[in-house]
């Protein structure tokens, strides 16, 4: 039997949990080891108690003369061995208790975490303007300046761009542009009011990419982020129903119906204590089974949330590289700043808020394959 409980306590002490979500993660790692010690105290109580008992046994035995006396001391003996296996398989099924309903309470914990996270990408994903930021075409001061152009230029020359190719931002400035020569202003009226819109022009091309890039992006993730969230779920559903639980995590957690799964626990618990050896082994295979399941989420979510991370600090390099924004700074648009601080703050989220739990390849071998708690 692996010792889940002690070692997924050294697996998780060295991570700094800095929110109220995470330490409870914290205060269920203080209480599995808490109660694995106890249960396993208890057990190495009892084990002494009956190796003495049997040690005494064993020497009145070997003194005995009568057929009778050694009778009894034999009966005796084997009494006290079921005592011994009674005791074990106590202790077996409080640890398993104690493993599953921990590692329960973890899926809990990493299922709000990818709900926050579900809603942190709703959030930035409603940034359509990180779309609108790119094209020039959606700037008031551009309408404007083409519109000027429009009223002003030879309507002989050159020709009006369709719907389609006017909202294409690259040949609706050219077009604009070109069609500024023609509007018979002076060299100087034409420099005047360019100046008005080349700090949005210069922004926008230059940015375009690179803004679109942060936007599909930021899309991928909160794809990814579902099929995290749907991952969960599966575990979750592996992990009740081998105790007959069969509602989804979401309406678990809608429902609060964490009692149940509790009650669940304990019935069943109940029912592998009075099945014969073959039924035991099973029952208990069926709920160990699981643990290893969320181990395997635990890797999953980790690299996602690595993968998040790095993909924050890329965008904000992206942000931070457009070479005029102090020349620029009083005529660029408010989302450009908000972004730039949203981008900030997802950044301190991933590396706090969603930490990853840390986990090394060592200490998964020992969660997986395992010890024995009784050698």
């Amino acid at each position: 039997m692996t010792r889940f409980l002690t070692l997924i306590g050294l697996i998780l002490h060295s991570v700094v949990w800095a929110s109220p979500e995470v330490d409870t993660i914290g205060q269920i790692v203080r209480s599995m080891e808490e109660e694995t010690e106890h249960v396993l105290l208890k057990f190495l109580y009892e084990t002494q108690y009956f190796d003495k008992r049997k040690r005494v046994l064993d020497s009145a035995l070997q003194q005995a003369v009568s057929t009778d006396c050694k009778l009894a001391l034999i009966l005796e003996r084997q009494k006290v061995s079921e005592q011994y296996y009674h005791a074990k398989l106590n202790a077996t099924s409080e640890l398993s208790r104690v493993r599953y309903m921990k590692g329960l309470q973890i899926v809990k914990i990493l299922y709000e975490k990818v709900l926050s996270l579900d809603h942190h990408f709703a959030g930035v994903r409603t940034m359509a303007e990180i779309n609108k930021l790119s094209n020039p075409n959606h700037y008031p001061e551009f309408a404007k300046f083409k519109e000027m152009v429009l009223a002003k230029k030879d309507k002989r020359a050159g020709l009006d761009l369709t719907t389609l190719l006017g909202s294409n931002p690259l040949i609706s400035v050219v077009q604009t542009l070109t069609g500024l020569v023609g509007t018979g202003l002076s060299r100087e009226e034409r420099e005047r009011e360019l100046e008005k819109v080349e700090c949005i022009l210069d922004f926008t091309l230059r940015m375009h990419n690179d803004l679109n890039t942060i936007y599909f992006e930021t899309s991928f993730l909160q794809s990814s982020n579902e099929g995290i969230k749907n991952d969960i779920e599966v575990l979750f559903r592996d992990y009740s129903k081998p105790i007959g639980y069969y509602a989804t995590l979401e309406n678990c957690r809608a429902q609060d119906d964490w009692e149940t799964v509790t009650q669940k626990m304990e019935d069943y618990l109940s029912k592998m204590q009075s099945a014969s050896p073959a039924a035991q082994f099973r029952m208990q295979v069926n709920i160990e089974f699981p643990i290893e399941r969320l181990l395997q989420f635990i890797n999953q979510y980790n690299s996602f949330i690595d993968q998040g991370g790095k993909f924050y600090q890329k965008f904000r390099i992206i942000l931070n590289s457009y070479e005029n924004e102090r020349q620029c700074e009083t005529k660029l648009p408010a989302e450009y700043q908000k972004l730039k601080a949203d981008i900030d703050l997802a950044i301190n989220k991933f590396n706090v808020a969603y930490k990853p739990v840390e986990i090394n390849g060592s200490k998964m071998k020992e969660i997986l394959y395992g010890l024995n708690e009784f050698d």
